[in-house]
């Protein structure tokens, strides 16, 4: 990290309690914020957090307080801290401190600059509305990304937030003409390592840039990641004009190291024991994601819900901030519905006619009316079948289990596990598709033609083989009514 040249202001360490360090300065007290350095090769690094008094700072460490004692000499640095930006950084991985970590070797030509930045005045935003596609149909059809907006992946644990993020890298990175940064807070190594190996393969790092603070960093380096990767974003955005792709895996992380951060400085923590500052912490890092005259970022971020407890302060305060809410649902992951988004909890501020268009307007709610149709009818399918309902109410279900299973998706991403080839559907394709579906046009093919395929023509290709499978097997008397019992016993088994 650069070190700014100003004259040496050296304190020393009077307490040290795991993170939490009081220095001591005789002369001049460094700014909040300032970075300070000790220990034998000047590797332990320190944020000042308070004044306390005339004499005497506290800081967090950003690195292991190993070797720390009482007495040590800490020197001020003079400044924040800083990370590299500049053509340079594209195609390499970083930490907090702006450190290589792809053994790629040194930087050259870069610049520096403080991870503190202001966000750009409302004078300078743009105010367009722009469609940003990313060829999964669900999201595309019924909770469309803003172009240069913020967009938010909802869900408890092992529902697909990180699967359905990297798959939106994977759709996007090719056709996006812009700049790529990953931003990892709290990651798992190995959820680094994976990523870097299949961008590499996928041909994409040289418009892309990394930047990690990994699970056993302590709170205060992964509080400030998603500074340093911002800045870099900043960076691409302001000076170079070209606009930017950020994606954050995960934002919780980033909430959860700033509580970490504030219990540590002994705060006095809110509900659920979140930091009292949570809301200004959170506004202070998204108000930069912004779009400029000059540019755009565009970012979605990975939010993990605390028990499924969308009324957490963590979701709460993370749904203000979003153009496009995403919400992932165990049930659907349990019924095998993947993407596992629940259509009718998901939104975005992009789905009104004048931005989306009339047609794709009425789709969309045309389809949403149809699912929640469907989700009311399901208590009494299962108490009483499907036989019970009204011929209107049947036509409903039939149209909603296949829309359901149109709107699943194989991923390019998970091929190796599923053996299914990954697709890319346009918006037009996938509108089509559900048109079609709501106007009975495939009212006699089998609902599972419509699982886990692209454009709605492959049901067709994909109904062939079981409906001649079909006629060798089926008895006369079964040919009569063949879907009817198998439907209701699935819904039934389902609710």
């Amino acid at each position: 990290m650069k070190v700014s040249k100003v004259p040496a202001n050296v304190g020393s360490v009077i307490s040290v309690r795991g993170s939490v360090v009081d220095i001591r300065f005789d002369g001049c007290l460094p700014p909040i914020h300032s970075v300070l350095r000790t220990g034998d090769d000047k590797q332990i690094v320190i944020e000042v957090q308070t004044q306390r008094d005339a004499h005497h700072v506290r800081g967090i460490a950003l690195t292991p307080t190993q070797g720390l004692a009482r007495g040590m000499a800490v020197e001020d640095t003079g400044g924040p801290l800083q990370v590299p930006v500049g053509k340079a950084i594209l195609s390499r991985m970083f930490d907090v401190f702006g450190n290589t970590i792809d053994r790629q070797g040194a930087l050259s030509d870069v610049e520096w600059r403080s991870v503190h930045r202001p966000p750009p005045p409302l004078a300078r935003r743009s105010t367009k509305s722009e469609i940003f596609e990313t060829g999964i149909k669900v999201i595309d059809v019924l909770m469309p990304l803003e172009r240069g907006g913020k967009a938010g992946l909802f869900g408890g644990a092992g529902v697909g937030k990180t699967v359905l993020l990297t798959e939106m890298i994977h759709n996007m990175i090719g056709h996006h003409d812009g700049v790529s940064i990953f931003c990892g807070i709290g990651e798992r190594c190995r959820e680094g390592e994976e990523l870097y190996r299949d961008m590499k393969a996928a041909g994409v790092l040289p418009n892309m840039v990394m930047v990690f603070g990994q699970m056993n960093e302590p709170p205060g380096s992964r509080f400030r990641v998603g500074h340093a990767a911002l800045t870099m974003a900043e960076y691409f955005r302001d000076d170079e004009h070209r606009d930017v792709l950020l994606l954050v895996d995960n934002i919780f992380r980033f909430i959860q190291a700033g509580m970490e951060v504030s219990g540590l400085m002994g705060q006095m923590p809110s509900r659920l024991g979140y930091q009292p500052t949570m809301g200004t912490e959170l506004a202070g890092l998204e108000e930069r994601i912004a779009n400029t005259d000059t540019g755009a970022i565009t970012s979605i971020q990975a939010v993990y819900v605390p028990a499924d407890d969308f009324t957490d302060p963590a979701a709460v305060h993370t749904f203000a901030h979003l153009s496009a809410s995403i919400v992932l649902s165990r049930k659907r992951a349990s019924e095998g519905l993947f993407p596992a988004i629940d259509p009718l909890q998901s939104s975005s501020r992009m789905a009104t006619p004048g931005i989306v268009g009339e047609r794709h307007y009425a789709l969309a709610q045309e389809v949403r009316q149809t699912l929640a149709q469907y989700a009311e009818l399901k208590d009494i399918i299962a108490m009483l079948g499907l036989e019970q309902l009204s011929p209107v109410d049947r036509q409903v279900v039939a149209r909603a289990r296949r829309l359901e299973r149109f709107l699943t998706q194989p991923f390019f991403t998970t091929e190796q596990f599923t053996n299914l080839k990954g697709k890319l559907v346009s918006l037009n394709d996938a509108l089509d598709g559900c048109e079609r579906i709501l106007r009975d046009e495939f009212k006699d093919t089998p609902e599972s033609a419509f699982y886990m395929i692209g454009k709605i023509d492959e049901a067709k290709k994909t109904a062939a083989p079981e409906e001649a499978a079909k006629k060798v097997d089926a008895k006369p008397a079964a040919e009569a009514k063949p879907d009817a019992i198998p439907e209701a016993a699935v819904v039934a088994h389902e609710s």
